[in-house]
């Protein structure tokens, strides 16, 4: 096992890489997208099958809504915008200024937390864009993850 995915229950295989998923008490506490070279596995944990099923139909369904218990450990301000991501529907964007704007904040603060969002895909930031382009992902401007947001836009209808 890669140690890239030793702090995960779970690594699954999607179009643009494998993604590790992590529970806590059962409930999804994390999503990472994984270098190319880590090996797919699944440990027995209650509530894992429920989280990795749904991922997977929506890699199949981009219109799949989620229904998992999260566990979003976060400052008050993260967990606002994060509850906020999730009210886009999918095939739908927001740009950073108008999800501040629905919020009372800044279009910054919201890309910040954005980027610490411990859940992307289930909590969906790759739906929030910049005015002038798709801006970053994960804290990335470029490179794959940002590949990763084209994706999930495409495969969502937004592209």
């Amino acid at each position: 096992m890669n140690n890239q995915s030793e702090a995960f229950q779970a690594v699954i295989s999607s179009p643009f890489g494998p993604v590790g998923i992590s529970l806590e008490a059962g409930r999804l506490s994390g999503i990472e997208y994984l270098d190319h070279d880590v090996a797919t596995y699944r440990r027995e944990i209650p509530g894992l099958d429920r989280v990795v099923q749904q991922i997977e139909a929506y890699l199949l369904d981009p219109k799949l809504n989620f229904e998992l218990e999260i566990q979003l450990d976060g400052t008050p301000f993260q967990r606002q915008v994060w509850q906020a991501l999730q009210t886009i529907p999918s095939g739908e964007t927001l740009t950073y200024g108008e999800l501040a704007g629905r919020i009372g904040s800044g279009a910054r603060a919201v890309g910040n937390a954005c980027r610490a969002n411990p859940c992307p895909l289930v909590v969906p930031c790759h739906r929030v864009v910049a005015r002038n382009g798709l801006g970053g992902f994960a804290g990335e401007t470029s490179g794959r993850k940002l590949q990763i947001k084209r994706w999930l836009l495409h495969h969502e209808g937004c592209l």
